[in-house]
């Protein structure tokens, strides 16, 4: 197994970490040199640690601080075995004299910038400049690659909107924690948050709603273009990917109330739904539906690079289109077995459209048996779901909502914020395992990996998305990147982990400390 040291509390846990004696001093003259290849992740170092440490890291060719890119790096010492990092490891080695981070791929720098981060006082994490003239790095070797490829979060701003300086802060949250994914959730029957050129009043009729369960509050809210190609970027030097979520053909309740000729009874006048759970208001199937559909994810796939785009696909209850003749005919019209197998057909051609723009379908699954064949899973309603799905060769994402939904309260404290029924605790996110032992080898293969979910039905602020987001997405974090499960050896981790988080604002901000965790049981 390999060693670990008790002083050095890293989140996630590293596949190795050697400790070895004395320190490394980094003060105003300690200069960077960062190799063919590297200038992306010193700059992300330096935009970092300028701010709360003054350290300036200038560059220099002999800089004691060094960043490299080897294609080689880690043969022969990632567990013994000779396995390369791939394209998100690093080997990160600190010695009295130098640090050295070299990687196979710029993502493993990305990586090993934010190990960096974590080995030096959490008050280098800080918002606020420090007083000091010199910081201090712990001997050490590290060598890391991650279990998944995909190790994600989903922030809904669709039902809550969230500015998008606080989406960049949760950018930055993800990426501390080594999650490389940020679903962002911009459509729902309460809101529409993207902008189309095409379709205007999508953000200034359906990004408006009158008010939120009867509270008598407007609740309003849309990015612009700018804002979101921005965030794209600020997260992409950050290692982490956006991939958007526009909802068809059901939750499209705010499509409808800016466009109601797209739904099945177009005459109807509709307003945002003002209501949480599942609305009976779907998007229609005629070929002004299709069309509309389709410049949407044009803009879409404009605006975000993302290989993938969340087409949600869930929830999708078919009342309207047996109730409606055009739905009908349209069924008869492409040989369908009825109105309900429409349901498969909207998605296969919204797939199509997607392929065509050179990009890959993901939808929520609800049986594993649901989607078209080539989407991608995502599994919330049951993790065998996500096994069956895995065995009819889709690749999955595990997002059980027993063990990945945080908008659960996180115990069953009467002072716990309002959420959904049921709790999901600390230790239920840390035993979430996306890749059972049990399943067969074939339909481990297919899992992408996993990822948290923030719904915001009874989350309106950032404050109050973080104490229901941590700790509980360090333990997502941890299990996501690492194979290794020691729930003690966790929550040692987690103390001094709290530290940062508290000198990040984490916790502060919500009037309340994020809870704590002190059972090894």
């Amino acid at each position: 197994m390999p060693a670990h040291h008790a002083d050095i509390a890293l989140v996630p846990r590293p596949e190795s970490v050697v400790a070895g004696p004395g320190r490394f001093t980094l003060d105003r003259d300690t200069a960077l040199h960062a190799g063919p290849g590297a200038g992306e992740a010193a700059a992300l170092l330096r935009e970092l640690l300028a701010p709360p440490t003054g350290l300036a890291l200038p560059p220099g060719p002999d800089g004691r601080v060094s960043l490299r890119l080897d294609p080689g790096a880690g043969s022969g010492v990632a567990g013994g075995h000779g396995a390369a990092l791939g394209d998100e490891g690093y080997v990160l080695t600190v010695t009295t004299e130098a640090v050295l981070l070299c990687a196979a791929r710029p993502e493993g720098l990305l990586r090993g910038v934010q190990t960096l981060r974590q080995l030096l006082p959490p008050e280098a994490l800080g918002e606020h400049a420090q007083r000091r003239e010199r910081w201090f790095l712990p001997c050490v070797r590290i060598t890391d690659r991650p279990r998944f490829a995909w190790r994600g979060a989903m922030l809904d701003v669709a039902r809550h909107f969230q500015p998008v300086s606080y989406v960049r802060r949760f950018v930055d949250l993800l990426a501390l924690h080594k999650l490389n994914v940020l679903h962002l959730h911009l459509t729902d029957d309460q809101g529409w948050r993207m902008p189309v050129a095409a379709y205007p009043r999508l953000t200034e009729i359906g990004g408006r709603r009158a008010e939120t369960e009867g509270d008598g509050v407007p609740h309003e809210g849309a990015y612009s273009r700018s804002e979101l190609t921005g965030l794209v970027a600020y997260a992409a030097r950050r290692g982490v990917v956006v991939v958007p979520e526009v909802e068809m053909p059901g939750h499209a309740r705010a499509a409808l109330a800016a466009y109601p000729e797209l739904g099945n009874r177009p005459g109807t006048r509709l307003e945002p739904w003002t209501r949480w759970g599942v609305c009976d208001t779907v998007l229609g199937v005629h070929e002004e539906v299709l069309d509309f559909c389709r410049t949407v994810l044009d803009e879409v796939t404009d605006v975000f690079p993302a290989p993938y785009v969340h087409l949600g696909g869930d929830e999708c209850p078919g009342t309207e289109w047996r109730d409606s003749p055009a739905a009908r005919a349209r069924a008869a019209a492409e040989g369908l077995a009825g109105p309900d197998a429409l349901h498969g057909w909207f998605l296969r051609t919204a797939a199509d459209h997607l392929a065509s723009l050179g990009r890959s379908p993901l939808g929520w699954t609800e049986s594993g048996a649901d989607l078209p064949g080539s989407f991608t899973a995502m599994a919330w309603l049951d993790p065998e779901h996500g096994r069956t799905a895995a065995r009819r060769g889709h690749d999955v994402v595990m997002a059980p909502f027993r063990s990945t939904y945080l908008d659960y309260p996180q115990s069953a404290d009467p002072a716990e914020p309002r959420g959904q029924d049921g709790v999901v605790d600390l230790r239920g996110v840390y035993d979430n395992d996306p890749a059972p032992a049990h399943w067969e080898p074939e339909a481990a293969r297919r899992v992408l990996g996993t990822q948290a979910q923030l719904w915001t039905e009874y989350a309106r602020t950032p404050a109050q998305l973080e104490y229901l987001a941590f700790p509980r997405l360090c333990a997502l974090a941890d299990t996501a990147w690492s194979a290794h499960r020691d729930w003690p050896d966790f929550l040692r981790r987690l103390g001094p982990h709290r530290e940062r988080l508290a000198a990040l604002g984490v916790g502060g901000r919500a009037g309340r400390a994020i809870p704590h965790t002190t059972s090894t049981s």
